[in-house]
């Protein structure tokens, strides 16, 4: 290439560096935001941010599904002004048909078929469609979620303190604490009993923190889970109560198929929520009894099983907080009448319910968990 052809590359190419930095920093940026938003918590919200997108404005969008449980891109909220949702579908209608959207929209084709947005579920579904993501810490719950479920990562984690501790240090309550003195540990028999479990499990010692973080990182999982679901069934349980009211109404009950859908929600939810719960009990069992006599292969076969259960407990716990989180703001506090309920009962609260039980059938069996 001559010095001539050189020289008028070089703005070309200072413009794409240029360009690049711009769209990493935006990124970047948008990333932050979002982790900031505490929208990583989510069951049903997923900050576009994470993903390797091209497009800045959609970087910074989200995808959310709605009380159908269909996906949604959300390109702005501005509160009590509303918000700008849309279908994937409709999305080469807003923007030019470049390669870089058309490489978004392949990813984003992909995450509306997700039954759900919580870390855990998007760590196996990301993995199993290929898709990289650089920042992982998007892919972790924020410290105040996890400062939050300490009440459940106690029942977990007191058997492997009792394993090192012997239950007499009441000071340590959570994983974190655990692994700050393993990683400078100043007593003596905490190391002697580290070496215990690492014989216990076959590892070598060194290998012992990195256990000790996915012991933490599945249990975590758990506990958020376990959370999620502990917050939605009284909430379940007060809807069922009220539909058995609104379906009492005069009114109410000249309203063709309204019976039938009523007895259709009752079956559906009393079913799933009881689904549910039963393999919740399952992995409570087996995490008091994981200690008795653990090994390496004893542990990853219940984080196997643990982990094959994330894409269908997140599913079928996104769709029922969408479900009481539209119920809620629609007829909290008292608002609205028997009539406006029953309407939008047939309107939006039995759509999507099939789909909510199906992925509960679909769950993977929890007899191997005792």
């Amino acid at each position: 290439m001559s010095e001539a052809a050189e020289i008028a590359g070089a703005p070309d190419a200072d413009a794409e560096e240029t360009e690049a930095v711009t769209r990493s920093a935006a990124h970047s940026q948008a990333i932050d935001q979002a982790l900031d938003e505490g929208d990583r918590d989510s069951l049903h919200t997923l900050p576009l941010a994470l993903l390797p997108l091209n497009i800045p404005s959609l970087a910074r969008a989200k995808m959310l599904k709605d009380s159908h449980m269909k996906s949604m891109v959300e390109m702005f909220n501005s509160g009590k002004a509303g918000s700008g949702r849309m279908e994937v579908e409709g999305l080469p209608n807003v923007f030019e048909d470049s390669d870089e959207f058309k490489a978004d929209l392949e990813i984003l084709q992909h995450m509306e078929l997700l039954h759900s947005y919580d870390v855990y579920s998007l760590r196996i579904e990301l993995r199993r469609l290929g898709i990289p993501i650089k920042d992982q810490a998007g892919l972790q719950l924020s410290e105040r979620k996890a400062k939050e479920l300490t009440v459940y990562m106690t029942e977990f984690t007191r058997p492997l303190i009792q394993q090192i501790y012997g239950g007499s240090d009441a000071e340590i309550e959570s994983m974190d604490q655990l692994l700050s003195m393993f990683k400078t540990p100043d007593k003596s028999e905490a190391i002697k009993k580290l070496r215990m479990i690492a014989e216990k499990l076959g590892i070598p010692l060194g290998e012992v923190p990195s256990f000790l973080e996915e012991y933490g990182d599945v249990f975590l999982s758990l506990a958020y889970y376990k959370g999620a679901l502990d917050e939605i069934i009284p909430r379940v349980t007060a809807f069922l109560d009220e539909l058995e009211e609104i379906n009492g109404n005069f009114q109410v009950r000249q309203m063709p198929r309204f019976e039938e859908t009523c007895k259709t929600l009752q079956m559906r939810f009393n079913d799933i929520t009881a689904s549910i719960t039963g393999r919740f009990e399952s992995f409570d069992r087996n995490s008091k009894t994981l200690w008795d006599n653990i090994n390496a292969e004893s542990f990853q076969s219940m984080k196997d099983m643990i982990e094959a259960h994330y894409v269908t407990i997140g599913g079928v716990l996104c769709g029922l907080m969408v479900k009481m989180d539209a119920w809620d703001e629609k007829f909290a506090r008292g608002r609205g009448g028997p009539i406006s309920k029953a309407d939008f009962i047939m309107s939006e609260m039995r759509m999507g319910m099939n789909y909510i039980y199906e992925i509960e059938k679909s769950a993977p069996s929890t007899r191997e968990l005792g």
